[in-house]
């Protein structure tokens, strides 16, 4: 059973999300990618919908889709998005194909999402990512990758002070890269890094 599903394990992780080490300079970074004239963004796994309002007060004229297939986050979301036309709350779970009424997004963000399927659908969610960007779309993946020694994975949990959850199927930085690449994104990196976090970066043009 996906821990996701229990509304316990989703308030513990709300009520620490904001205390995740060096968290904001990822966020920054990554806001740095998005186009201040965007007009349609897209929030996959977007739990609390933190990093979706980020995106949301840099584009004033764009409208957000957030996507999440946990019961109580969808509820967090529901709350907090109740009367603003701006966001469209929609759930999905990210192993089904993605498919909106609205086919192309300038922006397609993640927030510690997408680590939670496997590798296969990883893969595959990454075309489909690519398929539904608008030309000069970018694709912002502030993800939980591997480490490459199994020390520095205890370290960095060692650091959080808190239990590895049961759903992570972590992977290494390089690999997605290759895959944005073959893929057809341009100007793939890690474009920021801090132990397990990093955010993956790719553009279509």
């Amino acid at each position: 059973m996906n821990d996701w599903s229990s509304t316990e394990h989703v308030l513990s992780y709300l009520r620490r999300a904001d205390k995740i080490p060096h968290r904001t300079e990822g966020e920054s970074v990554l806001l740095e990618e998005i186009k201040p004239d965007s007009k349609r963004i897209l929030d996959i796994g977007s739990g609390n919908g933190r990093l979706l309002d980020l995106c949301l007060m840099k584009c004033p004229a764009a409208s957000g889709v957030a996507l999440d297939f946990s019961s109580a986050m969808l509820e967090q979301l529901r709350e907090k998005y109740k009367g603003e036309n701006r966001v469209t709350i929609v759930e999905h779970d990210l192993n089904d194909p993605l498919e909106f009424e609205v086919e192309s997004f300038d922006v397609v963000i993640s927030s510690f999402a997408i680590h939670h399927v496997d590798d296969d659908r990883k893969y595959k969610l990454y075309e489909e990512i690519w398929n539904i960007l608008e030309k000069d779309g970018v694709f912002c993946n502030l993800e939980h990758v591997s480490s490459p020694t199994e020390n520095l994975h205890k370290k960095f949990f060692e650091i959080l002070d808190v239990d590895e959850d049961d759903s992570n199927i972590l992977l290494d930085v390089e690999t997605q890269l290759k895959w944005l690449n073959a893929i057809g994104f341009s100007d793939v990196d890690c474009y920021w890094k801090w132990r397990e976090l990093a955010l993956l970066v790719g553009k279509k043009y």
